[in-house]
């Protein structure tokens, strides 16, 4: 996406974007270093798959719980408190890891109840920065700020997981945690500093009893919307499937660079699978403009179910991590790329007035795979083999892309919203 030279000159000149830009990249790279963190510190306590696993489900299901109200509320909300808040309580959580770990009274039920509530915060926290920056920059910049928002952040994606790796190796993961606790602080610090607002002028509310009523009647409409719409329904499902096999495969990452490449629990090289999922992930948003130009929006979406599940086969066969890295990273832009072409799909197909509640209540259904994958593959890796239980997830997928095949996907190419009424 271009941005024009004068929104870069304004933007870098406006102390207020510098600081919340700065902010919001120390925290992501606190996320991405605890991203690794917590699994390894898991694992190193209780060698267990399944329970290793269950970090990844705890990240997803606040947002399956409260995903559709945090947006509503945050709107009617002063969104700089709340995200200083958010920063606040995410960083007394995280904290609380490495004080325990010190007075050594740290438990694996700590640790869950810790993960639990930065994933909860993190949604109410995300629910107001979708609506800050517009207000914070005003809409004529608002995609020049994006494109260094989600630039930082990618970069970070890759340099965190290394940064996440070393600092396992050279202290104790769980003392390692303080670092994310103290970018939480200093991201919250640079929010009080941002003089402007977050918000636009406030809407008064008409009451709580026509509050809920609205809100039941825009998840109804969204969700009907969604079942009844044939290519719609069909991508959410297929959605549902591939993030199932992806709370799987990253909720066992750890689990199978020590059981299955024998790394040990201290090597920092097990970063290196994380930083190779985001590349894989960047290689897959810089390549989805190029295919859209080239191929029908369905057949993208079916390439990467196609390939996924021949990326697992490698994986679960593998012993060499050179390998095992260049195989994650294509797992990885392929789940990537089956993600965002889906939210593609959906805008395109979607009238204007529903696109809120439906990709919304899409992305509900759709994330709420990956709990269900983390805990099951848990179980099968604990019970089975961590390769194996690989192989059943490529199985899974490979289904997954034989339904897609037959269904309304593959004809699916640039669709306007008016097959809404199909």
């Amino acid at each position: 996406m271009k941005v024009s030279s004068s929104a870069e000159k304004s933007l870098w000149r406006d102390p207020s974007f510098v600081l919340y830009w700065s902010g919001s990249i120390i925290s992501v790279l606190g996320s991405y270093v605890t991203l690794v963190l917590l699994p390894i510190l898991v694992y190193r306590l209780t060698n267990s798959a399944f329970q290793t696993a269950l970090l990844t489900a705890l990240n997803v299901v606040p947002y399956f719980c409260f995903g559709l109200f945090a947006g509503v509320l945050a709107d009617r909300v002063n969104r700089k408190r709340l995200m200083v808040l958010c920063n606040l309580g995410s960083m007394l959580a995280i904290g609380s890891i490495p004080f325990a770990s010190l007075l050594h009274v740290l438990t694996l039920p700590h640790i869950y109840i810790a993960a639990l509530l930065v994933a909860t915060v993190t949604v109410w926290f995300d629910a107001a920065d979708f609506g800050a920056l517009p207000a914070l920059v005003g809409r004529e910049r608002v995609v020049a700020a994006n494109s260094y928002l989600q630039s930082a952040a990618t970069f970070l994606g890759i340099l965190g997981p290394s940064i996440a790796g070393i600092l396992a190796a050279a202290l104790s993961p769980a003392l390692a945690l303080s670092a994310d606790a103290l970018s939480y602080a200093l991201a919250a610090v640079s929010l009080l500093f941002i003089p402007r607002a977050f918000n636009a002028l406030r809407t008064q509310d008409t009451g709580q009893h026509s509050f809920v009523k609205r809100t039941i009647t825009d998840i109804r409409e969204g969700l009907h919307f969604l079942l009844h719409q044939p290519l719609v329904r069909t991508m959410t499902f297929l959605g549902f499937g591939n993030s199932f096999t992806g709370g799987a495969v990253t909720g066992l990452l750890v689990v199978y660079a020590v059981r299955g490449l024998a790394l040990s629990k201290n090597d920092a090289r097990i970063g290196l699978l994380f930083t190779a999922g985001a590349i894989g992930s960047l290689l897959a948003g810089l390549l989805l403009p190029r295919l859209v130009k080239r191929f029908p929006v369905g057949y993208i979406t079916l390439l990467g179910l196609c390939v996924t599940p021949l990326a697992l086969l490698g994986l679960a066969f593998s012993s060499s991590l050179i390998v095992s890295l260049l195989l994650y990273g294509l797992w990885d832009a392929c789940y990537t790329l089956t993600i965002i072409n889906g939210i593609s799909l959906r805008q395109m197909v979607t009238p204007d007035h529903l696109q809120g509640r439906v990709n919304t209540t899409a992305r509900m259904i759709a994330w709420g795979g990956t709990p269900f994958g983390a805990a099951i593959g848990g179980i099968l890796a604990q019970v089975l083999d961590v390769r194996l239980t690989y192989l059943i997830m490529a199985g899974g997928v490979a289904l997954s892309a034989l339904i897609g095949w037959f269904s309304p996907l593959r004809q699916a190419q640039a669709v306007s919203p008016s097959v809404a009424s199909e």
